[in-house]
């Protein structure tokens, strides 16, 4: 395996990559108290947003991963910073399968279905699952047609579970993108904003950084687009055929994330 010598840190997604189903692959927890005891900077950044970053954390430290909160950027706590930042003060109507409302700290928030009419200043999309009901959608639909602006966390379209590929906002957000005749601002990964932070978090800079994903696009590619080293693991959501025909090629494929300390010579 090719070495390569970064000295500035890494990001690293966590479901599909040290996870399934917050189970660990094999081999990754070692790996990471390897990086861990080689003194790298990291961060663990995805798009969850089915759990708090203390949750997070939590889960993976009783896993045996050496990890605290503070290592741990989520798609719902950067959203809270852009609507703090860009909307201040706004109503913000959520849709998402999960509470990550402490992750949302200093937003107004209100449940997608609850706002009255023209009270809602934005609707915030999160995570799919149960709560994407038809009427949940229609009332997100509605506030747009009103004149709310649109919000979401990520447009990932699928993640994998311990039964096969589950469905994500991402086969959904299109939707109502087109009905509403608007775009939304997509505040997770692969948004730069979210790379920008990430990388302020470790004060590093995108040279000297790498990112390690299963999602060739909304990780790897769009790492590498803002100069972070794209390293693609075959686990997770790693299909063959997204491969082969991706926008790019990754500057590195690992069979695991367990894989990464040798690429690194550690």
């Amino acid at each position: 395996m090719e070495r390569i010598g970064v000295s500035g840190a890494a990001l690293i997604d966590i479901d599909g990559v040290l996870t399934v189903d917050w189970q660990p692959l094999p081999g990754t927890v070692a790996a990471m108290e390897r990086l861990r005891a080689a003194g790298l900077p990291l961060a663990l950044v995805t798009n969850t947003t089915s759990r708090t970053r203390a949750r997070i954390a939590a889960k993976l430290a009783g896993a045996g991963f050496p990890i605290g909160e503070d290592d741990i950027l989520t798609a719902p706590s950067l959203t809270a910073a852009y609507l703090r930042e860009h909307y201040p003060g706004a109503r913000c109507a959520l849709l998402n399968s999960g509470d990550v409302r402490e992750d949302l700290a200093g937003v107004t928030l209100v449940d997608v279905g609850e706002g009255a009419r023209g009270d809602v200043d934005v609707v915030v999309v999160g995570g799919a699952g149960d709560a994407f009901s038809y009427a949940a959608l229609n009332a997100a639909f509605r506030h747009l047609q009103r004149g709310a602006r649109l919000i979401a966390m990520h447009r990932n379209l699928y993640w994998r579970t311990s039964e096969g590929f589950d469905l994500d906002t991402g086969a959904f957000l299109p939707g109502l993108e087109r009905a509403a005749r608007v775009e939304a601002e997509v505040t997770g990964k692969p948004a730069e904003a979210f790379y920008t932070t990430a990388l302020a978090h470790l004060g590093a800079v995108a040279s000297e950084t790498l990112m390690v994903g299963d999602d060739i696009e909304t990780d790897v590619l769009a790492a590498q687009r803002f100069g972070i080293t794209g390293v693609l693991v075959r686990t997770g959501k790693y299909l063959p055929e997204t491969h082969r025909s991706a926008t790019g090629t990754p500057d590195h494929v690992l069979d695991s994330f367990a894989d990464l300390p040798a690429l690194l010579g550690q």
